[in-house]
């Protein structure tokens, strides 16, 4: 009896359409041919030089934005989600489980919808952005809010799935890093070798981990941020690029637990993506850094809702808080000369504006309001003109 199912095409079959990073990338996943390829076309994101700021800061820089705000989801979680549901539908689950501060449960409860499998997300009860929360919801995942941090729901996760059978999603999971690793990937092709600085956020520390795994298979160096090699192929024999950046990762100053060397108990940041006080991924994030020659900074609330600003009304990018602490230290480290002139630089921008609108409609100047009469708006205009 044939199957009511329509079988997902590969990359060869759509004739050169893309069909997502693990179709383009799959001899450097561990994927095979059995693998069912759970896909929302994630990846291909711009790689978007900047006009203005670089000129603002007063160095001579080039800055390039790595967009990951304009995955179908919105946000890099897309990357790692793809690969760790795709495997543990390959395993044979039923249902997968998160702890989120936003974006990986919208990432996972997409990818679950897709699946046809259920999706259990743990989120810090009135510490998520609606935005990523309505996502969240619409996919039809079940929400458990816990009356605690995300530490707290990443300790429950893990502790859940040791008695029941969901399979856990969140960075702890290899595939996920396998998926975010793509960044690098994407880089190096549209720059033609790796940047001199790459400058990420920090929260849970696994996407500075993937990133710092994809430069190395890309330069066929050694690792020790691959927490989990058994298992998996060596990708090192596909070298695409003669060198590795230097990694910069920055943490909000109410969540820097890897800056201060010590867990944070009760973190607190407006930029709810990074608000985790005890990275699951934190010694591999401490290895891209000693490998990279790289360093850890922090910055306030302060710094970072500016950087978002500056971003949006300078360079028309709008991402999420999180997001805007690369690039709230990146110019901190260019003030302070710890940044080479001429040097290439690329920040990743890991969620979109849209994530978190609370914040950005608190920090902007509210709508003018007049009567419907042609008068009055041209007086507005007037009085808005350059001079």
């Amino acid at each position: 009896m044939p199957s009511c199912v329509n079988p997902v095409p590969s990359a060869q079959e759509n004739m050169g359409h893309y069909t997502g990073l693990i179709d383009k990338y799959r001899d450097r996943l561990p994927v095979s041919a059995d693998t069912p390829v759970i896909s929302l076309n994630e990846g291909a994101t711009p790689l978007i030089e900047l006009r203005n700021l670089p000129r603002l800061s007063g160095r001579n820089v080039r800055i390039y934005a790595k967009f990951e705000g304009l995955n179908p989801t919105g946000s890099f979680k897309d990357r790692g989600m793809t690969m760790a549901v795709s495997k543990a539908v390959e395993a044979g689950a039923k249902a997968v489980i998160c702890a989120s501060t936003g974006n990986t449960s919208a990432a996972a409860a997409a990818y679950a919808a897709r699946a046809g499998i259920t999706c259990f997300v743990l989120i810090p009860e009135g510490k998520i952005a609606l935005g990523k929360l309505s996502q969240a919801m619409m996919h039809g995942s079940v929400v458990i809010q816990i009356r605690g941090n995300f530490d707290d729901g990443m300790r429950l996760v893990q502790e859940i799935a040791r008695t029941m059978p969901v399979n856990v999603v969140n960075s702890v999971n290899p595939y996920r890093l396998q998926g975010q690793k793509t960044i690098a990937f994407e880089v190096i092709e549209a720059l033609g070798d790796a940047p001199d600085y790459h400058a990420l956020p920090v929260g849970n520390a696994g996407n500075i981990t993937a990133h710092w795994i994809g430069y190395s298979e890309s330069a066929g160096a050694d690792t020790l941020a691959l927490r989990h090699p058994e298992g998996m192929r060596d990708y090192r024999r596909h070298k695409i690029a003669e060198r590795r950046p230097i990694m910069l990762g920055y943490q909000a100053s109410g969540a820097a637990p890897i800056v201060r060397g010590r867990p944070v108990e009760n973190p607190e940041t407006v930029a709810t993506a990074i608000r985790i006080g005890n990275p699951v991924s934190w010694q591999q994030a401490l290895a891209a850094q000693h490998e990279s020659g790289g360093w850890f900074g922090e910055c306030t609330d302060e710094e970072i809702l500016h950087a978002q600003k500056l971003l949006a009304q300078t360079e028309g990018i709008f991402c999420e808080p999180a997001s805007a602490i690369s690039l709230a230290g990146l110019l901190k480290d260019l003030g302070l000369g710890t940044i080479g002139e001429g040097s290439t630089i690329v920040c990743t921008l890991t969620g979109h504006g849209l994530k978190d609108p609370d914040t950005a409609i608190a920090q902007s100047a509210k709508p003018l309001t007049v009567d419907a009469e042609l008068k009055a708006i041209e007086q507005v205009i007037q009085q808005h003109l350059p001079k």
